[in-house]
């Protein structure tokens, strides 16, 4: 049964309409980067940068060599759009928006990530088989039908990230406490029409609940061919309400996009096809995207707090949550001292975004102390000892310790581990 479903065709066609939404994001998003300014506010005014885990040896390139790349990167989206040079432009794009997002983890964004992972599962498609440049440069490469998994690849992605976003909204604060939709929501009070109806709290409980089922269910009743085009309707409602009332990017217009793979008619077939010599690589990748959301759950504790594993696992609009973080810097040799420590102006190492980001998550907050720790290393100190009182506040509560602030955080390891430095 498995070789019969490998062996059957699909339409081409969802694969074309993916190839230019996804150009069209990575173009329009590259060219936004450099029009407002953000390559330069972002990647060469700071004086540090965050690193992801195993990731700290990817360089910035200097000014003019940065400005070049996201010049690159655009006419790479371009060419995905156009399907020009496919194979090319695609892989080169690929990797020019994944080397810029491991620039720096203070401007994680979910849809940049997802970006990465569809392009890349782009990548391995014959996309620019049809309504392409390459096709119009040698009408031999044109088909009217791929693999029949080519398609459902990329419905299993958008289910991935649908699902597991429904599994983290099952929690007490969403469910029970309606938090944080019970801060956001009556900030748009004054709206026309609907405003007064935001600033009641069972407004907040309607959204989380909605939401939650939401996300557990729409991807069945898509699947369905009876519902979804009614399923498709409530993305584009459920997403355009999402994009009014809350700040978080093109991640709303990028899922109903994306949600269009499943209204495609595929009219599958089975014709016989060659199993592509690539499908193992596929399978592994695709059991990385289920796996990794996973992580969170093998640590104790509330994850909001400690954030262990947050990251790459489609939890959105989960939390509320602001810190205040101040540094101490004291050299260690000859005793400890307070009265000899400095207090770091954290403005002149960071910019207000990488600041209110790292104030919040431990693993940044250990990092910066790791680089300030170096940074006073060069300068003469001996043995730098930095330690951190950082007060958060996660869902309006009142505001406490994040870690620990007696830790030496300049010799305290980022492993695996539970952070034991990070109060319960």
């Amino acid at each position: 049964m498995l070789r019969r479903y490998i062996t059957s065709t699909a339409s081409i066609l969802p694969l074309v309409v993916l190839r230019i939404l996804v150009g069209l994001v990575g173009l329009l998003s590259t060219i936004r980067f450099m029009v407002l300014g953000w390559v330069d506010d972002h990647y060469v005014r700071p004086v540090m940068h965050f690193s992801y885990d195993g990731f700290d040896w990817v360089p910035i390139p200097p000014q003019p060599w940065l400005d070049a790349l996201f010049v690159v990167m655009a006419l790479a989206a371009l060419g995905i759009v156009l399907g020009a040079w496919f194979r090319i432009t695609s892989i080169l794009f690929v990797v020019l928006f994944t080397w810029v997002f491991l620039f720096d983890k203070a401007y994680y964004l979910n849809h940049y990530y997802f970006i990465i992972v569809v392009a890349t599962l782009l990548a391995m498609m014959p996309a620019h088989r049809a309504f392409s440049v390459d096709v119009l440069r040698k009408p031999s490469l044109r088909v009217d039908r791929v693999p029949r998994w080519m398609v459902d690849v990329f419905k299993l992605q958008v289910a991935i990230v649908y699902i597991y976003a429904g599994i983290a909204k099952i929690n007490a604060p969403w469910l029970l406490d309606a938090m944080p939709l019970r801060i956001w929501l009556p900030a748009h009070d004054t709206m026309p029409v609907i405003g007064p109806l935001l600033a009641k709290p069972l407004t907040a409980y309607v959204f989380a609940w909605f939401g939650m089922v939401y996300d557990c269910t729409i991807v069945f009743f898509l699947m369905h061919r009876r519902t979804k085009w009614y399923a498709f309707g409530a993305v584009v409602v459920f997403h355009l309400c999402t994009a009014t009332l809350f700040q978080i990017g093109v991640f709303p217009y990028v899922m109903i996009g994306m949600s269009t793979i499943f209204l495609v008619d595929a009219h599958y077939a089975h014709d016989t096809v060659p199993v592509p010599r690539t499908i193992g690589v596929l399978a592994a990748f695709i059991l990385v995207q289920v796996l990794l959301p996973l992580r969170p759950y093998f640590y104790p504790g509330n994850m909001f707090w400690h954030e262990q594993g947050f990251r790459f696992g489609w939890r959105v609009m989960l939390m509320e949550k602001a810190a205040t973080a101040t540094f101490y810097v004291m050299d260690g040799e000859g005793g400890r001292a307070n009265e000899r420590e400095g207090v770091v102006v954290n403005s002149e190492f960071l910019n207000d975004m990488q600041e209110r980001q790292m104030s919040t998550q431990p693993d940044m907050i250990l990092q910066y102390a790791h680089k300030l720790a170096a940074h006073y290393r060069a300068r003469g100190m001996r043995d730098p000892h930095v330690r951190a009182e950082v007060y958060a506040t996660l869902n309006a509560a009142p505001g406490r310790l994040l870690v620990d602030p007696t830790q030496n955080l300049a010799v305290t390891d980022d492993g695996c581990a539970p952070y034991a430095w990070v109060t319960p």
